[in-house]
Parts: C-alpha cells; structure tokens; sequence
C-alpha cells in the first residue's frame, strides 16, 4: 500500500517538475491578455489593473476546464457567438487604443486634470474576460498542452482543481510583472512630462491586441 503511495507521489512530481516550466513559459511569453495587463498598467495602474487581472483569470480558468473536459470542440461546430465576441472584442479594444493614441477617453492620462476617470471594475474586468475566452492561441495552448498532463483513470475534478490553480497563479504572477512593467515606464516618462507619449505607446499597444484578437 505504502509502495503504490509512494510511486504515485513520485509520478506527481514528476509531473509537476514538466508541468510547472511549461505553463509559465507559455504564461510568460508575450500575447494578447499580457499586451493588455502592460498598456493597462502604464495608462491606469497596477491597482486598477487588477480589476482587467480579475476577469482574465476566471477567463482563463473557464478555458482550461473546458479544454480539459473537450468542450471546446463543441465550439468549432457553433463557431458564431465564439466569431461575434471576437470580433466585438477586437473592434471595442482598438477604439479604446485609438482614444488614447489621441489622448482622449476614460483611460488616457490627463497631466492638466486633477483627477483621472477611469472605467468601471467591471467595465475592467469584461475587457480582462474576453481577451482570454475569445483569444484562440489561448484555446490552442490548452487543448494541446493540458490534457497530457491528467490521468483519466483517476479522479479528474481533483487534478483539475490542482493544474488549474497552479495555472491561475502562474497567469497572476506574469500579468503582475507586465502591469508593472507598464507602471514603471509610465513613472519614467512622467518624469519627463511625456504625458502623450505614453497615451499614445498604449493606445497602439491596445489597438495591436484588438486587431491581434479579431484576426488572430
């Protein structure tokens, strides 16, 4: 009994030892929801970023879980509404970017206001979700990376519970250090009274994810 523990234990951290390299990797590379956590983090802040961090994670979580379980090739058969979010997605994002390309719009930094608006939590937060759910690469990665590392013959939910989480925390951790890498340039270039500068470095970065997430 304590044998069969034994080895089990051992085939998990060997799976663990390939699997935890492997999605940070992929979580690390540049793509669309990393663009978006770095031109969100310079125009706006890690704070407020963290509302677009919050919607990408549960984004992100809902496609592992189906791309584990094979829903997902439900969706090449309907492939409308997966079209009409896509393209809906991808058309609000470069018009976010072209508003702060012109340094107009909630997002865009006002050196003469006292005070910035910004956009709602959730409006965030929506932006966060649709990015992961609508981003095919995402769905690429995951049908072909996830399944690999589960064992059909015991129990999924449980592994699923386990890979998933370590996911979410390796995704927090990367758009963490993109948020924060917008932050800093954005002190940088403050400093330096720039202030259109960056506008405009994030209104592009924002309208190259929304043409990368409409025709991606």
């Amino acid at each position: 009994m304590f044998s069969n523990y034994r080895v089990e234990l051992s085939m998990s951290l060997s799976v663990l030892s390939v699997f935890l390299p492997t999605f940070f990797f992929v979580s690390i590379t540049p793509g669309m929801c990393m663009t978006l956590a770095l031109t969100l983090g310079m125009s706006i802040g890690i704070r407020r970023t963290l509302w677009m961090v919050a919607g990408e994670l549960v984004g992100v979580g809902l496609v592992a879980s189906l791309s584990a379980i094979g829903v997902a090739a439900i969706m090449l058969q309907y492939p409308t509404l997966f079209l009409v979010l896509k393209y809906g997605g991808g058309a609000y994002l470069i018009y976010l970017g072209i508003q702060l390309w012109l340094s107009k719009g909630k997002m865009a930094m006002n050196p003469e206001a006292e005070q910035r608006t910004y956009q709602s939590a959730g409006a965030l937060a929506s932006q966060g979700f649709v990015t992961a759910i609508a981003n095919p690469k995402g769905w690429a990665f995951f049908i072909a990376l996830l399944p690999p590392f589960i064992d059909y013959e015991q129990a999924i939910a449980s592994q699923l519970i386990v890979l998933i989480a370590i996911i979410l925390t390796l995704e927090f951790i990367c758009l963490l250090i993109y948020a924060g890498g917008g932050k800093t340039l954005s002190r940088i270039l403050v400093r330096t009274e720039n202030v259109k500068i960056i506008n405009r470095i994030a209104g592009t970065l924002m309208t190259g994810v929304g043409i990368w997430l409409a025709l991606g």
